[in-house]
């Protein structure tokens, strides 16, 4: 999913003759703490915060007049949402300027857009079941992880992986398209696959899987 298809329409840039004042105002009837400013022919001139807004010394000061920090917070349209992610993370942003090759304006994504394409590209709006893995960093394989699970007659929906600071572990997450996933468990455990924890799922074993896997983690102290 690329910037392109996440732009908003609904964000009023800012015009660098616009005031303080105005451009507050526009602030909080957006719910942002950020706002692009556009120069003639959608030219980009960078992106406001509201703590500069409040630093100016009069709410009559022009925008023009303001030294920004913020002038390269922006994306291409071309870039991947994950690159949004990531600008958005980096500079602790609260809506993301799209900008076209020739550093045109086009349009802004909101925090609320990324959410919304976050449940798409991990599939939360789907039914089904989650697995916790902890496993060993040179034992990550997800060829052999799906391999297991298709042979349950199940497919994964999404993943992603959590590394740790200073540690041979790691947690896969995964999202599978059943909610029956107690099969899969068993499964993974006659593979010696750690289950750290399981979600959104159907429990008709009473726990007897994770029982299990505790009983064969202690036996094999």
């Amino acid at each position: 999913m690329l910037a392109l298809e996440l732009i908003s329409n609904t964000i009023i840039p800012l015009n660098p003759t616009y005031t303080v004042h105005r451009a507050v105002s526009l602030m909080v009837n957006f719910k942002v703490n950020h706002l692009p400013i556009i120069g003639d022919g959608f030219e980009y001139l960078g992106l406001i915060s509201n703590d500069e807004l409040i630093q100016t010394p009069s709410n009559q000061c022009l925008i023009n007049t303001i030294n920004l920090s913020n002038l390269n917070s922006f994306v291409y349209h071309y870039q991947h949402v994950y690159d949004v992610i990531r600008t958005v993370y980096e500079q602790k942003l609260t809506l993301v300027p799209v900008l076209d090759e020739n550093q045109k304006y086009i349009g802004v994504i909101t925090l609320a857009t990324i959410i919304d394409c976050m449940a798409t590209l991990t599939s939360v709006k789907d039914a089904g079941g989650v697995i916790v893995l902890e496993i060993n960093h040179n034992d990550n394989s997800l060829a052999h992880i799906a391999q297991i699970i298709e042979a349950q007659d199940a497919q994964i929906l999404s993943s992603y992986t959590k590394y740790f600071a200073q540690s041979t572990k790691i947690e896969i997450t995964l999202k599978l398209n059943k909610v029956d996933i107690n099969p899969i468990i068993s499964a993974l455990i006659r593979y010696n696959y750690v289950i750290k924890a399981t979600f959104n799922h159907s429990n008709d074993d009473d726990g007897i899987s994770l029982r299990y896997q505790s009983l064969m983690n202690y036996l094999s102290f």
